[in-house]
C-alpha cells in the first residue's frame, strides 16, 4: 500500500466524518488524520474541537487540509453526499451522489494518492463501483462500508429478543445496504450454537418465523426511523467504520461483510455488493464464498441484480 499506513484522510467533514474523526482519534487507530472539506471553516472547527481533547486522552493529530493530504495518506474514505431525507431511499440518493463521488475520487488520485479507498457515502455499494470505476484501482483496494451495521443491526435485535449480549452472536446480513439486504440466517449462531437450536432453551414463547420477520424489518427500517427523528445516522456507522480502517491499519485479517467489485457472481457480473471478506493490511483481501440456504442465496441474487440496475443508470 503506497502512502502512510498511519496517516487517514476523511473527504466530508459533515457528521459522519467528523464523527468518525473523533472515533478514530479517542481509539487512537492513527496517529494522524487529515478532514478535506469543501467547507474549509467547518473541517477546521471539527479538527480544532477534536484536538483539544486529544491531552487527555491518545496523542493524535488532526487537522483540516486540502486534497495534497491525501497524496502520503495510505487510507482514504469518502463521507462525502447528500444526506438522506426523512423517507428517501438509499438508491434515490443516487442521482445527487454519484456526480459529486466522481469528483471527489478524481481529486483524490490527481494528488497522488495510492492506498485504499473506503467509500461510506450512499448508496453505498453503487458509489463504491463509481470510485473503482473512476479510480482504475484493483478492486481490493476500494473497498464500501457495506453491511456491517446491517450485520451490526440484525445482532443488536436477536440480542435483545434472545436476553443474550450481542458479542456473543456471530451473524451477516449480505447484498445491498439498502432495502433489499439479506439476512443470512443460516449462518447465524448465538456462542456456535445455530438459532433454530438455541430457541428451544430460551423459555419464550415466539415463533423463528416472527423473529425473522421482525429483525429483517428493523435491519431495513432502523435507519429511517433514526433519519426522521434527528436527521441522520452516524454515531454507528462510525463506529462499524472504525472497525474497518483498524482492520486495514493493524492487519488484523478480519473478516467483515464489505461491499467491493465482484466480476462474476451468480451470473451478475461487475457489481459492487456485500459478503463476508477477509480485511487485512492489503485491503479486501479474500471474498469467502458461503454456503447459503436457498433463499438466502436466491434473496442475494435479487439483491445484487437490483445493484446492478442502479449501476447501469449512472455507469
Amino acid at each position: 500500500m503506497a502512502g502512510s499506513s498511519s496517516t487517514v484522510a476523511i473527504v466530508g467533514a459533515g457528521s459522519v466524518g467528523s464523527t468518525l474523526a473523533y472515533q478514530l482519534a479517542i481509539q487512537g487507530i492513527v496517529p494522524d488524520i487529515a478532514l478535506i472539506d469543501t467547507n474549509r471553516e467547518k473541517a477546521e472547527a471539527e479538527a480544532l474541537d477534536i484536538s483539544q481533547g486529544t491531552p487527555l486522552g491518545r496523542t493524535v493529530r488532526v487537522q483540516a487540509t486540502g486534497y495534497e493530504a491525501c497524496g502520503t495518506a495510505g487510507i482514504v474514505i469518502i463521507t462525502a453526499g447528500a444526506k438522506q431525507k426523512p423517507g428517501e431511499t438509499r438508491i434515490a440518493l443516487l442521482e445527487r451522489n454519484a456526480a459529486l463521488t466522481r469528483s471527489v475520487t478524481r481529486s483524490v488520485v490527481d494528488a497522488g494518492f495510492g492506498g485504499i479507498f473506503v467509500v461510506i457515502s450512499n448508496p453505498v455499494d453503487v458509489l463504491t463501483y463509481l470510485v473503482r470505476k473512476e479510480s482504475g484501482f484493483a478492486a481490493d483496494r476500494v473497498i464500501g462500508s457495506g453491511t456491517i451495521l446491517d450485520s451490526a443491526r440484525l445482532r443488536a435485535y436477536i440480542g435483545r429478543h434472545c436476553r443474550v449480549s450481542g458479542q456473543n452472536i456471530h451473524a451477516y446480513v449480505l447484498g445491498e445496504h439498502g432495502d433489499t439486504s439479506v439476512p443470512a440466517w443460516s449462518l447465524l449462531s448465538i456462542a456456535g450454537v445455530r438459532l433454530v437450536d438455541y430457541c428451544p432453551t430460551c423459555g419464550q414463547t415466539c415463533s423463528l418465523l416472527s423473529i425473522k420477520d421482525e429483525a429483517q424489518r428493523y435491519v431495513r427500517e432502523a435507519a429511517y426511523s433514526i433519519i426522521k427523528a434527528k436527521g441522520s445516522t452516524y454515531y454507528a456507522v462510525a463506529q462499524a467504520v472504525s472497525i474497518l480502517i483498524q482492520a486495514i491499519v493493524r492487519d488484523e485479517r478480519r473478516i467483515l461483510p464489505v461491499s467491493t467489485v465482484h466480476q462474476s457472481w451468480e451470473g451478475v457480473s461487475d457489481t459492487a455488493f456485500s459478503l463476508p471478506t477477509l480485511v487485512s493490511a492489503s485491503g479486501a483481501e479474500k471474498v469467502l464464498r458461503v454456503k447459503l440456504a436457498s433463499e438466502e442465496r436466491d434473496g442475494l441474487i435479487e439483491s445484487a441484480r437490483f445493484i446492478a440496475g442502479a449501476i447501469a443508470s449512472v455507469a
